[in-house]
């Protein structure tokens, strides 16, 4: 999950009107595609560097000495790292060059990556596993931002998507390529192809992303002041309820299907949520200009149906598969709806908004771990569906509330 301080763009201070021609017209506005995809690739990264050990659990606890519980809260110290850091790494360095502060947390990745791939000891890769987490500090507070700042204004919205585009490549090629990874060569060889990667897009970075200046002292983000703000506490609250509700299961992912006797269908499962959440994508990139309060009422139903099943039927292989299918529909374009949601309703309090909803994401990732592993310890993995279903029952309230602020029928300037 991504988002920026650098909303000047989107509240209209950053504007970048079409270039007049010769003729008096104006020039088509086009997109800094290879800059984007980058951006993309540094989503891509901090989102399966985030998810991979949810496919991972048996091989990883076996290695590691643990239960499969501990080594769920893998995933926790991750967003555990993000959720203490992100905010005040925002704030402090929020004056540096925004290039600078993107290779240095991407640096961070592949020092945290190449360590969890080595170790051996359980309190080293819970050690490895905070930094990434801090580098995702720096990196989720960041990227959002950097795509709109690049971009022309009309195409801001189109310009996040693509970025944002690199969470669902990554739960659907990702994860499931890092548990096929895992099952033929070892869990091990999934992170350090991570550190691969991760190297190659520094290359990436540094030759084609166009820099900029940090913010002013004066401009920096001022939190409690968003909370004032009408709208931003719905889209908040909505953010914390609904990726608790998500993490319990995917964190837990790969034992709960184990429990059904599917631990051999993880990858293809898994497979199939990730390529639903790039539909997912598509449609609100499409869409979310108009739409985006319907929009996020049905990835809310989608979710809650997908838990139903795997509630009630799970017993069914090939419901499972739908369920999957149903889940990735609903979850694919939650993140670019609740970015864009919080940053509509902050306006010029959109950079502080931002802040807060990458800190309670990973609190909610972090809650997610922890109470998914005392769940599987003391009621079992089934109990998982039937949690996630509780819990989206307030999240529907309040977004069906929050029809005037916070998830409005029409958007402004829609």
């Amino acid at each position: 999950m991504s988002t920026s301080p650098d909303t000047a763009a989107a509240t209209g201070t950053d504007s970048r009107a079409a270039p007049a021609t010769a003729s008096g017209g104006e020039e088509p506005q086009k997109l800094p595609i290879l800059a984007l995809l980058a951006l993309a690739t540094a989503v891509f990264i901090t989102s399966l560097t985030e998810t991979l050990p949810a496919g991972l659990l048996p091989a990883m606890s076996g290695d590691l000495r643990v239960s499969e519980s501990a080594t769920g809260q893998t995933v926790t110290i991750y967003a555990i790292g993000t959720a203490l850091t992100a905010i005040p790494l925002t704030a402090a360095t929020a004056g540096w060059r925004r290039k600078q502060l993107l290779l240095t947390a991407m640096a961070g990745f592949a020092l945290a990556n190449t360590v969890t791939a080595v170790s051996s000891n359980y309190a080293l890769t819970m050690g490895a596993r905070f930094v990434a987490g801090v580098a995702a500090g720096l990196a989720w507070a960041l990227l959002a931002g950097y795509a709109r700042r690049m971009s022309p204004v009309p195409l801001q919205g189109k310009a996040i998507a693509i970025a944002m585009a690199g969470i669902p490549v990554a739960l659907s090629l990702g994860v499931p390529a890092g548990t096929f990874l895992g099952t033929a060569l070892g869990w091990r060889v999934a992170f350090l192809a991570m550190t691969a990667l991760t190297v190659l897009l520094l290359l990436w970075i540094f030759t084609t992303v166009p820099d900029y200046p940090g913010q002013e002292r004066g401009e920096r983000p001022k939190m409690l002041r968003a909370l004032r703000v009408p709208g931003v506490s719905p889209v908040l609250f909505v953010t914390l309820v609904f990726v608790l509700a998500h993490t319990i299961l995917y964190a837990y992912i790969a034992t709960f299907l184990d429990d059904l006797g599917m631990g051999g269908d993880t990858d293809l499962v898994l497979l199939v949520f990730g390529a639903a959440s790039l539909v997912s994508i598509w449609v609100v990139g499409a869409h979310i200009h108009r739409r985006l309060r319907s929009l996020t009422i049905a990835s809310t139903l989608l979710v809650a149906v997908s838990a139903a099943l795997l509630a009630v039927l799970a017993d069914n292989t090939a419901l499972v598969y739908i369920a999957a299918a149903l889940w990735g529909l609903g979850w694919g374009g939650i993140p670019t709806l609740l970015q864009t949601a919080v940053g509509d309703a902050g306006g010029d309090s959109a950079d502080a908004a931002q802040a807060m909803l990458v800190t309670l994401w990973n609190v909610a990732m972090a809650g997610g771990g922890i109470i998914g592993g005392v769940l599987l310890d003391v009621v079992g993995s089934d109990s998982f569906p039937w949690t996630v279903l509780v819990l989206l029952l307030p999240v529907l309230v309040v977004v069906l509330a929050s029809r005037r602020h916070g998830f409005p029928a029409k958007r402004l300037g829609a």
